[in-house]
């Protein structure tokens, strides 16, 4: 079976925002009972960013570099998470509803920026409207085989187990029947309303969890046939071969990149006692990670490799920075790294401009607006490293070779049939001096350009000298 993913995903880099605290805009009536703008998150708190907000911030956006957007739920709901859903046709009102939505879209679309949403289907809030009827009704109710409840009356409020089917046995999450056709239906219904409205793509929260025969492959079906180029993503943790043959997803949230990236960047600043996911972090020298980063690069076929999101930050973990023990040096580099890996990189909303955070909800504070507050050298950087990787097909599609892999030194070279980059990192505390062969890539006597200074590097027999500093890099153009 042939594999394609969406040719757009290849040339994307993304952008997540988490809708209740990237922006708030004075045009949208707000209710009176919210957090102030500047205050740390809470669990239950709700800080007002909306739809409107975010589109009076799309010129900082757009001078990032990026061209995508995912978004964490945006319909109706009583979480600030939103992934307890109470209306699947209603974007919530506190974003600005369905109409400040289609402003959003169009105005995002009109800037070549597409937009993948959160797709919540393995379970519902309380709130939803069969459930709700379940609630009232019980074994009376029309939608009781919607759910999958052991004993009536439900246990829904009293901090019980809970005597329903849930998500983590939350009583906040009470679980979908997939095995209902009525259920499959109306979920596919729901996703291919919002492919028709104009989104390109879903993101798909635990869709392992749902178990019924045959469901991703219909959901599959069912919206590609509406746009063959919605990027279907899945949150899978760990590698997903099995999900990834061109029957079900397109991509997974790709995690081990993640992880490789903060045993590798982070080394010996790396928090090891954390363990975001159940995962324990562990520091990586150079070949440890070269050996991640090859395992990445053959588990998948190529075109599902081009598409993988990948990511060093999420709303599910403490925040990259924080885990490198807020050196923001190794943020910087791992972000060079995620510019020129293949598959699509993802920049959490903040990390450019240097934001903290621990665990949840601590990873996802307010975005500050005030520029004094940002790091600009930081932000310089990361704009930078998007301008390199949207000005180098090769990064985006080009072959992928590793060309040292020792102590602290990881280089690597991405080749089209047009260009030759090679990148090299130190992620020691003292410069370090490397000979390189590349008779395999270029000329013997080719010279390379240094793209940060300009400088002419020579081949010498084939051979590359490379001084690279301390915690730092060099990118050389062929």
């Amino acid at each position: 079976m042939t594999i394609e993913t969406p040719e757009w995903v290849k040339d994307a880099v993304f952008y997540q925002i988490f809708p209740d605290r990237f922006a708030r805009s004075d045009r949208l009536a707000k209710p009176a009972n919210l957090e102030s703008w500047e205050s740390s998150p809470t669990r239950r708190g709700f800080k007002g960013g909306d739809l409107l907000g975010i589109i009076e911030h799309f010129d900082y956006l757009e001078a990032l570099g990026i061209n995508a957007i995912y978004f964490n739920p945006i319909f109706q709901s009583a979480a600030n998470h939103r992934y307890h859903t109470h209306d699947y046709y209603r974007v919530d009102p506190i974003l600005g509803g369905n109409a400040a939505f289609r402003q959003f879209l169009d105005a995002a679309h009109a800037r070549g920026i597409r937009v993948v949403l959160d797709g919540v289907f393995n379970h519902t809030g309380r709130g939803f409207l069969q459930f709700n009827h379940l609630m009232e009704n019980a074994e009376a109710s029309p939608y009781l085989d919607w759910f999958i409840v052991k004993k009536f009356p439900l246990q829904a409020f009293d901090n019980r187990k809970p005597n329903y089917e849930c998500w983590f046995d939350d009583q906040e999450l009470p679980k979908l029947n997939t095995d209902n056709r009525q259920v499959r239906q109306f979920i596919f219904e729901v996703a291919e309303h919002w492919l028709n409205f104009g989104i390109d793509g879903w993101r798909l929260d635990v869709p392992l969890e749902i178990k019924t025969s045959g469901f991703w492959e219909e959901f599959r079906q069912r919206v590609k046939r509406i746009n063959p180029e919605v990027y279907i993503l899945a949150e899978i943790w760990e590698e997903a071969k099995p999900w990834l043959q061109g029957e079900h997803f397109d991509a997974v949230m790709n995690y081990p990149f993640n992880r490789a990236c903060l045993g590798y960047f982070g080394g010996t600043a790396l928090d090891t006692s954390v363990r975001p996911g159940g995962f324990k972090l562990k520091s990586l020298d150079a070949k440890g990670f070269g050996r991640q980063v090859d395992r990445m690069l053959n588990v998948y076929d190529w075109d599902v490799t081009l598409a993988q999101y990948n990511l060093l930050s999420s709303h599910d973990e403490s925040r990259f920075l924080t885990l490198v023990g807020q050196d923001k040096r190794r943020l910087r580099l791992a972000t060079l790294f995620q510019m020129t890996f293949p598959g699509a990189p993802s920049i959490y909303y903040g990390d450019e401009i240097g934001m903290e955070g621990g665990e949840d909800p601590d990873c996802r504070r307010a975005f500050p607006w005030d520029e004094r507050l940002w790091d600009q050298e930081l932000l310089a950087d990361f704009r930078r490293f998007v301008a390199l990787r949207a000005a180098h097909p090769a990064l985006r599609r080009g072959s992928f070779v590793t060309l040292y892999a020792k102590d602290d030194i990881y280089i690597f070279a991405r080749q089209s049939d047009e260009e030759t980059l090679v990148i090299a990192f130190n992620m020691g505390e003292a410069e370090a001096e490397v000979r390189v062969s590349l008779h395999d890539l270029l000329p013997a006597d080719a010279a390379l350009v240094d793209l940060w200074s300009g400088a002419l590097v020579s081949l010498d027999a084939g051979t590359l000298a490379l001084t690279v500093p301390a915690v730092g890099e060099r990118v050389l153009e062929f």
